[in-house]
């Protein structure tokens, strides 16, 4: 009986890990630029692992002059745009038609007078006006960092892990301390392109950090007092798979600090939402009234879904 309850165990991470996909936080993107003679012209970029037909996008008192036919980049459909107004796209509205809850829109503008406009189209707010006064805050990306977060499975995955090495609450604030400044260092150096690594390898890598750490939930003692260690180091990897995400959505230059700025605050705000989520489950799943080898279960459970993603990843390098 016990080895069939481990089978379940590892049969359902295996089946979760089918079900799911990681990292794969690819919002569209319109990214715009103002000529001098008031149209403007840039890239609509929609992801090609996206449910459904492309999404399509309008612009208020604005004259489509040009697009061009998708052509695939990576993992967008990439198209030309050229647009004509009558007036500055500032005040004007712009609205997206067949959005998906796994498909958001970053919009970008760059207008003449050197100021950036950022914005982010769900599909419960699949229109928006453009400000007047454009805010210097690229506060897009602090949502698109809440929602990498909440779609990384493997990032959520080994936060959930580690926290069956944690006891008291002075471990676990150095635990998530550890965790967010290690990933903050390797996003902010990998973003600025001061350390290159490929993504590929990055994404194996952290699902063997996956496989470790459910033999450290296994060896309950091991790291029971230094938890962080594990968090410090893993998170150094887990900050290039974030850079790797933030990469593909795109970021300019401009504002590139602040964007970078807001993506982190926004991974540490989706971790908080989680946290408590996660510590409830494994309260009540160590509580008394659930007669069940918690600790072990989680192991095979955790490692199975490692052990999918690394064989994924590598076959995929």
């Amino acid at each position: 009986m016990k080895y069939l309850t481990k089978f379940i165990f590892i049969f359902l991470g295996l089946s979760l890990a089918l079900l799911t996909q990681t990292h794969e936080m690819n919002p569209a993107r319109l990214s715009l630029e103002e000529g001098q003679d008031g149209s403007y012209s840039g890239l609509w970029m929609f992801p090609t692992n996206a449910v459904g037909l492309p999404a399509e996008v309008s612009f208020t008192d604005c004259e489509e002059k040009q697009r061009n036919l998708p052509e695939i980049q990576g993992k967008y459909l990439v198209s030309n745009i050229i647009i004509n107004c009558e007036e500055t796209l500032k005040g004007k509205e712009i609205a997206f038609k067949g959005l998906t809850r796994l498909t958001d829109a970053l919009v970008s503008v760059k207008f003449l007078d050197q100021t950036t406009f950022e914005g982010l189209a769900t599909i419960n707010t699949p229109k928006f006006d453009i400000p007047q006064e454009v805010s210097i805050y690229p506060t897009s990306y602090f949502w698109l960092g809440i929602e990498h977060l909440l779609s990384g499975i493997d990032h959520m995955l080994f936060v959930f892990g580690l926290l069956f090495l944690v006891s008291g609450t002075l471990n676990l604030i150095k635990t998530i301390t550890a965790f967010t400044i290690a990933h903050s260092i390797t996003l902010a150096l990998s973003v600025l392109e001061i350390i290159t690594v490929p993504q590929a390898s990055t994404e194996a890598f952290i699902a063997l950090t996956i496989i470790y750490l459910a033999l450290e939930v296994s060896e309950e003692n091991r790291y029971d007092s230094t938890p962080w260690l594990i968090a410090f180091g893993f998170g150094l990897l887990h900050g290039l798979g974030f850079a790797g995400a933030l990469t593909e959505i795109g970021i300019s230059n401009e504002n590139l600090l602040l964007s970078l700025l807001f993506f982190n605050i926004g991974i540490e705000a989706g971790q908080l939402m989680v946290l408590p989520f996660f510590g409830l489950i494994i309260y009540l799943l160590k509580s008394n009234k659930i007669n069940i080898e918690v600790t072990a279960f989680a192991s095979y459970f955790i490692g199975g879904l490692g052990t999918y993603w690394l064989i994924e990843r590598v076959i995929s390098i």
